[in-house]
């Protein structure tokens, strides 16, 4: 198989600046310029940390202090067509569906940050934010127009530029991302969790109780406390199989390329 083959691009018979799901996957790339290293990343999978990192790995900030720089340069390191045909290491994170949906939920909705006011708007503002639960938020994706309505949520498998990566990495097995990265292309992580707050890691996680029709405010109020349902909580039978069959490509996707253990169900 060809080197570096798009995944998208040959679907339609257009020009490729007008195919959308190539120029979506391209704008999710970042450039690891001095090694032409090319990285997919994808919201929710450990994103911040690794924004942060290839920023200061490319000289535009120094070290954590520049932070928020990340923010207001989603884009700068896009790789460019010639860059992503020619990249000579590319390699893509991915994270357990279940495990990044809650995370969406106990992070953008529960904290009432932009994308749950555009969700709230693409659903017509025919529910209040503060009552929203996770049963309610993951059945209502059902649609492609709020399955692809934020990038957050988005399916992983939409975010792959290429047929095949050279590595694909789990963010369950993150230690083995540090080391691999640090061996091939010399990248140091640096941990943005402190600096965005998305982490649970800062709450003691309650998980003795289902937590899936609890209201996003009572959950705010829960995290004020300093506790936070369990993503594993978060989840019946019900939502179960409804996940795996709106995200049956990403967990066809997952399973392919890493062990089923570490899925969450």
């Amino acid at each position: 198989m060809q080197r570096n083959q798009f995944k998208y691009s040959g679907l339609l018979n257009e020009s490729l600046s007008r195919n959308g799901a190539h120029q979506f996957a391209l704008r999710q790339t970042m450039m690891l310029y001095r090694h032409c290293a090319l990285f997919t990343f994808i919201p929710k999978v450990a994103c911040s940390t690794m924004r942060l990192s290839v920023a200061i790995e490319n000289g535009c900030i120094k070290d954590e202090n520049s932070g928020n720089w990340i923010h207001k340069n989603n884009q700068t390191f896009n790789a460019s067509l010639s860059e992503a045909i020619n990249a000579k290491y590319t390699f893509v994170i991915l994270r357990c569906p279940f495990r990044r949906l809650a995370s969406v939920f106990l992070d953008k909705m529960v904290s009432k940050e932009p994308g749950a006011w555009s969700y709230q708007i693409s659903r017509n503002r025919s529910f209040n934010l503060n009552d929203l639960t996770f049963r309610e938020f993951v059945l209502s994706l059902n649609t492609p127009a709020l399955i692809n309505s934020d990038i957050h949520w988005r399916p992983q498998s939409h975010f792959m530029l290429y047929e095949n990566y050279d590595d694909y990495f789990c963010l369950e097995q993150f230690p083995l991302v540090i080391k691999t990265l640090k061996e091939k292309v010399g990248l140091t992580i640096h941990d943005a969790r402190k600096l965005t707050g998305h982490g649970t890691d800062q709450y003691d996680m309650i998980k003795d109780t289902c937590s899936a029709d609890m209201a996003a405010f009572d959950i705010a109020i829960m995290q004020r406390s300093g506790k936070c349902p369990d993503h594993k909580s978060m989840f019946d039978n019900e939502l179960i199989a409804h996940v795996k069959k709106i995200y049956r490509n990403d967990f066809i996707l997952y399973i392919e390329k890493f062990k089923s253990e570490d899925l969450l169900f």
